[in-house]
């Protein structure tokens, strides 16, 4: 069984034993989070819309953490331009552990 959740703007395809890394989220690590907005659950058959519409995913947290730096280099020809910026995204690595359809 399977389903795909949205958070942080994005969706994610997830069944139960799986490790995602999704937006940073304000969790502690080791606690439990439920994940509300399910946009369809599959397996024997797909299920969306107000089927799925009381359907939660519980994972557990396993850290909070900060991605590889992205260099963003900004160059103009000619005129002796350049900048160089780095940035780090936060994210939080979950574990999924039930699917509640």
């Amino acid at each position: 069984m399977y389903a795909i959740i949205a958070t942080g703007g994005k969706q994610y395809k997830v069944a139960e034993g799986d490790v995602i890394n999704v937006e940073k989220l304000d969790v502690e690590e080791g606690k439990e989070v439920t994940f509300d907005n399910v946009l369809a659950i599959g397996g024997d058959g797909l299920k969306v819309g107000s089927d799925v519409s009381n359907s939660t995913v519980s994972a557990t947290v396993l850290k909070q953490a900060r991605a590889k730096k992205v260099l963003v280099y900004k160059y103009k020809r000619k005129s002796g331009y350049h900048k160089k910026n780095g940035h780090r995204q936060a994210y939080t690595s979950v574990k999924i552990n039930s699917i509640n359809a």
